[in-house]
């Protein structure tokens, strides 16, 4: 009998539609990432800049833009995306894309979709001064903010029949440990928002929470200088799963203007193996197509590497390259039994790692994700 064939997710990244107050008061009305994609240039001997979309500079929060966009993703092996959700003190962020685009699309039954709290900084680098990031908006939110959070998650969206579940649980992810445990100002504390969460979900009807851990990095606990056991924490913290959102969160890309995709893939698999010995929890691996965050740097300074976002990118990361690692993804899936995996990602444009078809080789890395998960293969 063959294995079970996994879920597969997709992260999607909701910046660019033209209706956000808040890109509006930044950086003028109409603003979004598409910007830094049309401006865009080769930043040294062999950059494989600018990239093209196929289907053009398009804005997600029109329904017919989104239903192409669940069309391709439906038909190419896709199950759901995770949306990239932002939510600060002051309310939520780029859910237009959700709330007008996909929600409202007339095909939405044909795929799920699901959030991943994205409670990280948000900081002004579009485009990034070398040095100075100033910050817009804090991932550190107040208790009452994650009550609000939450309250709204459950009534409005996880009742929505398109909603991700396991096992009948809504899934929800967070992606930025230290900005939670910082939020609530101790691991008991966050432990017993997560807690009121689960029980709000339940209260709500469904048999339970999925609560996901995007780990990555390592944090320190509020209060002190040393660096925290993750996985004890995160298992105080009640999650039933953990995952990752991009490769180059778990290696060393070096200063040299290119890291090889195939390297990088290599030791991305060295990684899993690890987080499946340290935690005693499923860990749902990922597929990441590509990393060049090169679009938010800013053009007339001279290019080196120096951290974010001006950082080696991964070179050889052609359909051919990916779809080997879509192969290593699904037999380790096979091998260690969980339900789903992630790949990064739908439309990461300004990082450099999207599925949605690009000029240079269209749909290729959809055709990919097509031949190694299709359900009717």
């Amino acid at each position: 009998m063959s294995p079970k064939r996994p879920d597969v997710g997709c992260y999607y990244f909701p910046n660019y539609h033209r209706s956000e107050p808040r890109n509006a008061a930044v950086h003028g009305e109409g603003w979004c990432e598409w910007e830094l994609v049309k401006a865009m240039t080769p930043r040294f001997p062999g950059h494989r800049q600018p990239k093209v979309p196929v289907l053009g500079y398009t804005d997600e929060a029109d329904p017919a833009v989104m239903a192409k966009k669940i069309e391709d993703a439906s038909s190419h092996g896709i199950d759901y995306f995770i949306f990239d959700y932002y939510y600060y003190d002051d309310g939520p962020f780029l859910e237009n894309c959700l709330n007008d685009g996909f929600l409202r699309s007339p095909n939405v039954d044909k795929l799920k979709f699901c959030f991943m709290w994205a409670n990280h900084d948000w900081l002004d680098i579009h485009p990034s001064l070398r040095r100075s990031r100033p910050l817009l908006w804090p991932g550190k939110v107040t208790p009452e903010t994650f009550r609000r959070l939450c309250r709204r998650t459950v009534d409005t969206y996880f009742r929505h029949p398109s909603y991700y579940k396991i096992d009948g649980a809504p899934y929800f992810s967070i992606y930025h440990l230290e900005c939670l445990l910082a939020s609530f100002g101790s691991v008991e504390a966050t432990a017993a928002a997560l807690r009121e969460f689960r029980d709000m979900t339940k209260a709500a009807g469904f048999p339970d929470l999925h609560l996901n851990m995007v780990v990555w990095g390592q944090p320190v606990l509020p209060g002190e200088r040393e660096l925290a056991d993750q996985p004890k924490v995160v298992r105080k913290l009640g999650f039933d799963s953990v995952t990752s959102y991009v490769w180059i969160h778990h290696m060393r890309l070096g200063d040299r203007p290119e890291f090889p995709y195939r390297k990088a893939m290599e030791l991305y698999l060295e990684h899993w193996k690890n987080m499946c010995a340290s935690y005693d929890l499923p860990y749902y691996p990922n597929a990441t197509v590509g990393w060049d965050p090169s679009p938010r740097t800013i053009l007339s300074e001279k290019w080196t590497p120096s951290g974010y976002p001006y950082t080696p990118v991964l070179s050889g990361n052609t359909p051919e390259a990916f779809e080997i690692a879509l192969r290593e993804i699904r037999d380790g899936v096979a091998r260690t039994g969980v339900s789903t995996f992630n790949i990064n990602c739908w439309n990461e444009w300004t990082e450099g790692s999207m599925l949605e078809p690009e000029a240079e080789y269209g749909y290729a890395y959809l055709e990919a994700v097509k031949r190694v998960f299709d359900r009717a293969r």
